[in-house]
């Protein structure tokens, strides 16, 4: 045989090798296409969303993982695979703290999860504090401290309001129209709050202090249950039934004596005011405080007029005896378990002496006017009045020394 024949065959088996090994090649990428074909596809929405806002929250203990479910059935994202491997790909997952959060319909899973780990997106707490009330205060040279019903509606509406808003004007409305029972208020607070007829600050007080979510997308009877029910268990949770009768108080009326103490005292001294209101209950006395001349008054300083204090309201004490009808601001826990366990004393009388709030309690009434000269010496109760606009009076002579300057 001669050489190139052999060369030949050689070249021929090369081929024929090569072209057998293309060939499977070729089979196993169709194949593997095939397979990559039949592979079941996540189902996953494209793009930011549709426009449509749903709010979505995160309960305490929980994570952005258990949310997919939700999300699922709700039409904001797609599959609950996708919104997993999303939430497992993003570092930030695992930081989102407990509340609600702005989402909206047809998420892709990325966006919804970059969406939630955005704070942006979370919706502020409605904060509560020891002194607050329902209604926007303008203090006298200063500026307006803004109450619980603005605080709520500015959460509710943002600086977007729609007619949908929940309002301050909706918040009282519901207030003063809904049934206390419905509202969520305690069985020992039924009676007085149906006492003051549709007045919405009847429900004064029973709103705790604390942080709270507001649903925006809730009615404003519903917002103020809510508030209201969870204010209860908050009460409730002090032992407030109890320990009223062993200060010889109702409930309701240990709550209104606390929202005082609230008003009334510097920090540290809430036992020590308590005991001067039990005492001066007890003696009897009137409780002459500023605070209460003011919850009724557009305009509000430590300094009262002769003229403020002469009125007759449901709260001013120095025209009535006993407490107001209803708690004047929210009362911390603090405040109330202060009226629940009072210091030991006497005191009939106190006055802030200094503008560091450094306050003296007295027995006496002859050591209670030389302390409140010291008051008056240290402009603690300068007026910053319109002197002429209040009628030529001195509100800084004659204004009631127990009053420490209340919290702004």
């Amino acid at each position: 045989m001669s050489r190139s024949s052999s060369n030949a065959r050689g070249k021929a088996r090369f081929i024929g090798v090569a072209s057998a090994s293309i060939l499977i090649i070729v089979m196993v990428l169709a194949l593997v296409g095939l397979g990559r074909l039949r592979m079941p596809v996540t189902p996953d929405f494209e793009g930011t969303g549709n426009g449509v806002t749903e709010l979505v929250e995160i309960t305490p203990g929980s994570s952005v993982s258990a949310l997919g479910p939700e999300l699922v059935e709700r039409g904001i994202v797609k599959s609950n695979a996708a919104f997993q491997k999303a939430a497992g790909a993003n570092d930030k997952a695992s930081t989102v703290t407990p509340g609600f959060y702005r989402l909206q319909g047809q998420m892709s899973a990325v966006s919804a999860v970059e969406a939630l780990v955005d704070p942006a997106n979370k919706v502020q707490l409605l904060t509560v504090n020891g002194g607050s009330t329902l209604n926007d205060v303008t203090v006298v040279g200063g500026g307006t401290r803004f109450g619980i019903f603005s605080d709520i509606a500015a959460l509710a509406c943002g600086d977007k309001p729609d007619s949908n808003c929940v309002t301050v004007a909706k918040l009282a409305d519901a207030a003063a129209t809904t049934d206390p029972v419905e509202l969520g208020v305690p069985a020992w607070a039924v009676d007085a709050v149906t006492a003051r007829g549709d007045d919405p600050r009847r429900i004064e007080g029973l709103i705790a202090p604390g942080s709270y979510v507001v649903n925006p997308h809730m009615s404003a009877t519903e917002i103020l249950t809510d508030l209201v029910t969870r204010s209860a268990a908050v009460w409730d949770k002090t032992g407030i039934t109890a320990k009223a009768e062993a200060t010889g108080l109702t409930p309701y009326q240990l709550l209104t004596a606390a929202s005082l103490v609230e008003r009334e005292s510097p920090a540290g001294e809430f036992d020590k005011v308590a005991r001067v209101i039990i005492n001066r209950l007890n003696t009897p006395m009137r409780l002459e405080f500023d605070s209460t001349v003011n919850y009724d008054l557009a305009d509000q300083e430590v300094a009262t007029t002769d003229d403020d204090r002469a009125r007759v309201t449901p709260w001013n004490t120095y025209a009535k005896d006993g407490l107001p009808d209803t708690p004047i601001a929210s009362p911390s826990v603090e405040a109330l378990e202060a009226m629940e366990n009072p210091a030991d004393g006497d005191w009939l009388f106190f006055v802030t002496i200094d503008k560091d709030g450094t306050t003296v309690f007295n027995n006496t009434f002859d050591e209670h006017l030389s302390d409140t000269q010291k008051a008056l010496d240290a402009g603690v109760l300068d007026s910053k009045r319109d002197q002429s606009a209040a009628g030529g009076d001195s509100p800084s002579d004659t204004a009631d020394p127990d009053q420490a300057p209340p919290a702004q």
